[in-house]
Order: structure tokens, then C-alpha cells, then sequence
């Protein structure tokens, strides 16, 4: 079935009027008229409004972004996946920033002109990304309708009568978004813009585990394992009758609908080159994703030479601990981690116990790195099992603001007797603290920021901040085991490969065993983590290459920071000057931290004030 073209891209000339930088402010606000002023205000209240429109948008086309952030108002909504939505969700976006572009931003605060220029990009950005018609390829093994439904299940607050029904006419509306995403990719057979086929097999078999399950044994109706003691026993009943009948009369059929359309059509119709070179404009959409993953504007080249460049580092360091601990080589060490019993988890449940070890460890320690830390608590859970399979080794899921929902580091307990321990450490600090909890957290409890700003994710910031956290254990005294500091270098050169593979894959027209091959000649990750990485970055292009990039750019600008000042430098304002802004691109936090720098040095003496009163 052929659908509308969608409209086309904001023009250039659009985009150079938006994204000019706003004149700096006056240097006194005081002196000016009551009706200048009165037109700042009126300025900034303009600028604020729309942010709030944006944001409403938002959250009413998105609503189950808004459940999972604890705004209940949409709660028995499911998006509109159709292309008319998407079509319109376009022309709004390019209405805004006609809008933005309107907004003279002279006198308002750097804050407030950053967040401008913020909006303005994210708006851009999705106008640019439309001309790849990503809405055609809206399933794979890592993400996709089918996956995140479930997913969605425990990200929801449900406690009242109303919430339950609200809940119940969600799942009721299943049905139709597994209509609207076929005919969707329906239009992307007939544009030759498919998945490889490999990975649409590996959907397949998501689908029909989920459709294995028993209606009151599935993930929709985790709401009705316990209810809340306000619920009478009427409602209790009434509610979990419904729930199981909207499983079984509409979710149910609704996925075995899917796992036909599956088999019978999108699974032969999948592409055969894992890269995405061999899509339409391929090559052009892969430099698309690079930059949106980096923020700069590096290209697969360059991207790559960094990666081998790493991974030739981290192997230089890991030969070194591999020559103290008495063996010849770093191969030699991996094999015995692999042969040590002791470096293994006995049970799923002692690979979580270690993950919760390590970040209780490393909590006291906080305050002395930060002036700032969140109030949103965090807890370890296993990752679950419909898709376990294919899932990284840990990732981690933001609680809602009020702390209703608390943040979650997921652990992959799949497989767990050949996960290795050594690693836990450096993951467990990059998922939950210092990394990605302590980060995200603190950027959703910002005061005096557009909501937007609160849940911005820039790959190369959240990811870069979360390997960021890795290295700065080490910068504070831990991996104390040499074992486990060796891990923590596994971790660091696991992100350095993922440069080499990635760009591999979809730039030098790699094959997918030679992606497995590297990995398995620069890194000791078991087979599991391995095969389910290289199918990630097959899926999800230049997703991977934000971590090591961004990772690198705060080092950098930490280095710059401690040359710059000296004696005067200050790790905890540092950091808190890299996370208290919410999520990032790179471009601009090397503008802000240029700006910082400058502001801990001594104001310059002119040449007048510093002479001598001979000289004078």
C-alpha cells in the first residue's frame, strides 16, 4: 500500500535566518527605557510560551513518553504511527521555528538563548532526517512497536480505578498501531528501505515468544500482579477480567497479525548487506547519523582511524597488567578470566548482587566529585527475558521526576555463567553512578529550564558522560583488582572497537563476520555479547560511535581546563559545570567550558593600572 509523499525539508534559507547566534546583552539592562524593557518581557514570555506549546505538542503526539515521565493525561493513548501524523508532526515542527526565527533574542540570559538554539536544532534535525523516511524501517531486533509496548508495561505508575482503565483502553488500541507501522513498512519494501533479513528473523522469534505466553503469564498484565489497597475487590475483579480479555481479544491476535506479516512477507522481502550502504542514499544517510550521534562533523574516515588509534592504546595498557600478574600476553589473561571460575557468576541473582556492590561502593565517594547529586533513587533489575537474547550486557532506564518510578540499571543475566565478573565494576558506574543515573537524573531535576531541556539525549553527551564515569573511578583510586581494572580497559576498548566496526560495516562495506572477527581479535567479550553488539550497530547505524567520542571530548576539555588553570582547577565545579545543563551537543559544551575557564581566571590588569607610579 503507497502512501503520500511526505512534505519536503525546511529550506536553507529557513535554516540560515534560525540558527544565527543571538547579539550578546546589553551590558547594562538597568539604563534601558521601560519600553525596552517591557519588550524583553514580552520577548521572553513569547520565547517561553512557545517552548511550552513545543512541549505540549510533545507530550499529546507522544503520549507514552508522557506516562513514562509521570504526566497521566494521556494515558489511554498509543502515537499515531500513520505517515499523515508524521506528515504533520513536520509542518508543525516548521511552523515553530518560523516562530523561533521571529524571536529577537537580544538582552535575554545565555540560558535562555541556549535553549533557544536547542529547540532549533532538534527541530532541524528532524526536517533533515524525513528525507530518510526512517518511519519505513520502524522494527528491528533492538527496538521496534513490538518490543517497546511490553517494555512500556513497567514504565507506568498505575495506581487508581481510572489508571487501570485508562491502561485497559491502551491496550485496546494495539490493534491499530500494528496496523498503521505494517502499512508502513509495507511502503518500505516497495522503496527497497528493509532491515537485513538476519535481523528480521531474529523478530520473529521476539514476536512468537511473547504470542508463547499464557494471557495472565505476559508482560501486559504485570499491573494486576499486585494491586493497591485503595482498589476494592469489585474493582480488583472487574479490572482484572478486562485486562485479561484486552490480552487475549485484542494485544493477542493483534501480534499474531504481525508475526504472519512477518513470515509470510517482511522476513523473505529483508535486505542481504548488513550495511546500510546498500540503501537508497545510503552513504548519505550514514554521514546523517554520524553527525546526529556525534555532534561533529567527523566523518567515518576520521571516525575510524580514531577507533583503531584507541583500541592500539587500551591493548598497551592491558599488556601491561597482563605482564604483572605473570602472563605473556594480553590473550593469555583473557583465556584464564575465561577459565576462572571465580571471575563468573554462580547465578543470575550474584551477577545483580555484584552490580549493587559496586554501586554502593562508589556512593560515598559522590559528594566529593559533585556539588550537585540527584534525589531520584536507583535500583538493579534483570533485563527481561522476552528479550534478553539480544540485549547489551546492562542499560539503564530513568525513574520519573518525582521519584514515583526510581531510575534502573538493567543487568542481562542471559547466558550468565560465561559473563565475565572483571567488567561489572566499569559497567556498573557507567549505567547507574556516576554515569547515566547520576547525569540524567540530575538534568530532569533542573529548576528554571524549559521542560524540554530536561530530556534532551544527545548519543555523544549521555553515552559520553556514562563512559566518562568508567574513567573517572580510576581517576578517584578504584579497580583496586587488577582483574577487575582490566575489565574496566575491556570496557573502554569494547567502545573503541565499536568505531573500527561500525563505520566498518556501513561505510567500508564490511561483512558482518568480519565485524565478529574484530571484536573477537581486540576484545575478550564473551560470544553472546559479541554476536548481539555487532547485530546492535547492523540495526542501529552510528548509534554506537557517540560513546567514545563524547567520552573523549570531556577528557579533552578537562585537560584543557587543568592546563588552563592550573592550581585554580577544580574537579568537582568542573564536572558540575559538564552535567548541570542538562544533555549536550559536544560543539556546544566546548563552548560552555571555554566560557568557564575563563570566568575562574583573575580578571587582566591593564597595562594603565599595572604600572608602576614612577612609570605613570
Amino acid at each position: 500500500m503507497k502512501h503520500r509523499k511526505l512534505t519536503a525539508p525546511l529550506a536553507a534559507a529557513i535554516l540560515a535566518t534560525t540558527l544565527c547566534v543571538a547579539p550578546a546583552a546589553p551590558p547594562n539592562l538597568a539604563a534601558q527605557s521601560t519600553t525596552a524593557t517591557a519588550t524583553l518581557e514580552t520577548r521572553r514570555k513569547a520565547l517561553n510560551d512557545l517552548f511550552a506549546q513545543i512541549w505540549e505538542d510533545r507530550l499529546s503526539h507522544s503520549p507514552e513518553f508522557a506516562s513514562t515521565i509521570g504526566d497521566k493525561r494521556f494515558n489511554d493513548q498509543l502515537t499515531d504511527y500513520s505517515v499523515d501524523a508524521y506528515n504533520q508532526h513536520l509542518a508543525r515542527g516548521r511552523d515553530y521555528l518560523t516562530k523561533l526565527g521571529e524571536i529577537d533574542t537580544a538582552g535575554l540570559t545565555p540560558q535562555e538563548v541556549l535553549s533557544k538554539d536547542l529547540m532549533i536544532r532538534q527541530l532541524v534535525e528532524d526536517q533533515e532526517a524525513s528525507a530518510f523516511k526512517p518511519w519505513e524501517m520502524p522494527v528491528n531486533q533492538f527496538s521496534g512497536l513490538h518490543s517497546e509496548l511490553p517494555q512500556l508495561v513497567q514504565r507506568l505508575s498505575i495506581s487508581t480505578v481510572k489508571d487501570y482503565d485508562d491502561y485497559i483502553a491502551r491496550l485496546n488500541k494495539i490493534p491499530t498501531a500494528f496496523r498503521q507501522i505494517t502499512d508502513n513498512m509495507l511502503t518500505g519494501i516497495d522503496d527497497l528501505r528493509v532491515p537485513p533479513k538476519y535481523l528480521l528473523e531474529k523478530v520473529l522469534v521476539q514476536v512468537n515468544a511473547l504470542l508463547a505466553q499464557k494471557p495472565e503469564d505476559s508482560p501486559f498484565a504485570r499491573p494486576l500482579k499486585k494491586f493497591p489497597a485503595t482498589i476494592s475487590a469489585a474493582d480488583q475483579t472487574r479490572i482484572h477480567d478486562e485486562v485479561i480479555a484486552a490480552i487475549a481479544k485484542q494485544v493477542g491476535p493483534a501480534y499474531q497479525r504481525f508475526a504472519r506479516f512477518l513470515q509470510a512477507t517482511y522476513v523473505p522481502a529483508g535486505r542481504a548487506e548488513p550495511g546500510v550502504w546498500s540503501l537508497p542514499d545510503g552513504d548519505a544517510y550514514y554521514a546523517f547519523r554520524v553527525k546526529q550521534s556525534t555532534t561533529t562533523d567527523l566523518t567515518p574516515a576520521q571516525i575510524h582511524k580514531i577507533g583503531e588509534d584507541e583500541v592500539a592504546r587500551d591493548e598497551a595498557e592491558m599488556l601491561v597488567i597482563a605482564k604483572n600478574l605473570g602472563y605473556t600476553d594480553v590473550a593469555a589473561l583473557r583465556a584464564a578470566i575465561v577459565a576462572n571460575p571465580k571471575l563468573h557468576p554462580t547465578s543470575r541473582d550474584a551477577l545483580l548482587d555484584v552490580y549493587r556492590a559496586d554501586i554502593d561502593h562508589i556512593r560515598p565517594r559522590l559528594p566529593d566529585l559533585f556539588g550537585r547529586l540527584p534525589k531520584a533513587p536507583l535500583t538493579v533489575e534483570a533485563v527481561p527475558a522476552y528479550i534478553e537474547k539480544d540485549q547489551a550486557p546492562a542499560y539503564y532506564d530513568e525513574g520519573t521526576p518525582d521519584g514515583s518510578r526510581p531510575g534502573t540499571v538493567f543487568v542481562n543475566t542471559y547466558d550468565f555463567e560465561h559473563r565475565s565478573l572483571a567488567n561489572v565494576e566499569s559497567v556498573a558506574y557507567h549505567e547507574g553512578l556516576p554515569g547515566h543515573h547520576l547525569q540524567i537524573s540530575i538534568a530532569q531535576e533542573l529548576t528554571g529550564l524549559p521542560e524540554f531541556r530536561k530530556y534532551m539525549n544527545y548519543t555523544a553527551y549521555t553515552e559520553g558522560w556514562g563512559l566518562y564515569a568508567e574513567h573517572l573511578g580510576k581517576d578517584i583510586g578504584f579497580y583496586q583488582d587488577p582483574y577487575s581494572d582490566f575489565g574496566r580497559l575491556e570496557a573502554d576498548i569494547f567502545r573503541a572497537v565499536r568505531l573500527v566496526v561500525d563505520t566498518g560495516v556501513h561505510s567500508q562495506h564490511w561483512s558482518r563476520l568480519q565485524m565478529v572477527d574484530y571484536f573477537h581479535a581486540h576484545s575478550g567479550l564473551d560470544d553472546a555479547t559479541v554476536n548481539a553488539e555487532c547485530d546492535r550497530y547492523i540495526a542501529w547505524p552510528a548509534q554506537a560511535l557517540g560513546y567514545k567520542i563524547g567520552q573523549l571530548k570531556i577528557l579533552e576539555l578537562r585537560a584543557r581546563s587543568e592546563q588552563a588553570l592550573g592550581s585554580k582547577f577544580d574537579l568537582r565545579a568542573f564536572q558540575d559545570q559538564v552535567v548541570d545543563s542538562g544533555a549536550l551537543p559536544l560543539d556546544v559544551l566546548d563552548a560552555r567550558i571555554t566560557a568557564w575557564i575563563q570566568s575562574q581566571r583573575p580578571p587582566q590588569k591593564s597595562p594603565e593600572s599595572a604600572a608602576t607610579p614612577a612609570a605613570q
